[in-house]
């Protein structure tokens, strides 16, 4: 094992960077789309909420705590069939970002289920004693009141996603957890395993910050 970084190469650490950043910014994106309408879904359909709706809740939640409870790396060997029909490949980066979403919106939509549940009831009433629509309600009362907690679900999604990408790398992954395993374990190059590290921990790092400063920014002083 060397300590003396030899074996860094910049052009690979900056590559497997890019890419991280690259997964990390698709699948986020799509995870908030997707694990919102879900969220929203999980929270309108459950009891005593505006689309009441217990079967379709209990199938909606079924669903989303099958996904969570399987495992990242299991769920992307099981997803294979689908990642390389949906993108032609289950490696790299393209290979990647489909068991991403898959594995983070059901994660997400809870988060987001148990921010719209903190939304005073009050509130909602009176916007519906105002005559306001059941889609008014959603865009402008408990999306907007719940926009602090909705942060936070953001935040803690997009870190968690950090650390999927890393474990990607176990299995064909793109990204700085592919030249961790590659290099940093199979190889014995301790090294580049230190120097991939710390660059996740600083991302880590710069999400929350950027997360925490946003949250305090939307909340209601």
């Amino acid at each position: 094992m060397s300590m003396s970084f030899e074996n860094i190469e910049p052009a690979e650490i900056w590559q497997a960077s890019k890419d991280t950043l690259t997964m990390l910014g698709v699948s986020l994106l799509l995870t908030v789309v997707l694990g919102l309408l879900l969220g929203v879904a999980l929270f309108l359909t459950s009891r005593r909420q505006l689309l009441a709706l217990p079967a379709v809740y209990a199938a909606l939640s079924f669903v989303v705590n099958v996904l969570r409870s399987v495992p990242f790396v299991i769920l992307m060997i099981l997803l294979i069939p689908m990642t390389k029909w949906l993108t032609g490949t289950s490696l790299g980066v393209q290979g990647t970002i489909p068991s991403l979403v898959v594995a983070a919106a059901p994660f997400f939509a809870r988060l987001v289920e148990t921010s719209l549940r903190e939304v005073d009831r009050g509130v909602i009433e009176a916007a519906q004693s105002m005559g306001a629509s059941k889609l008014d309600i959603i865009r402008r009362v408990l999306l907007l009141e719940a926009r602090p907690g909705l942060l936070a679900a953001v935040t803690i999604t997009a870190v968690t996603l950090v650390s999927y990408t890393a474990m990607a790398g176990v299995i064909g992954g793109g990204g700085l957890g592919v030249l961790s395993y590659r290099y940093g374990y199979q190889r014995f190059q301790t090294d580049v395993m230190l120097v991939t590290v710390v660059l996740l921990i600083v991302l880590v790092q710069l999400l929350q910050m950027a997360g925490d400063y946003l949250v305090r920014r939307f909340s209601r002083k």
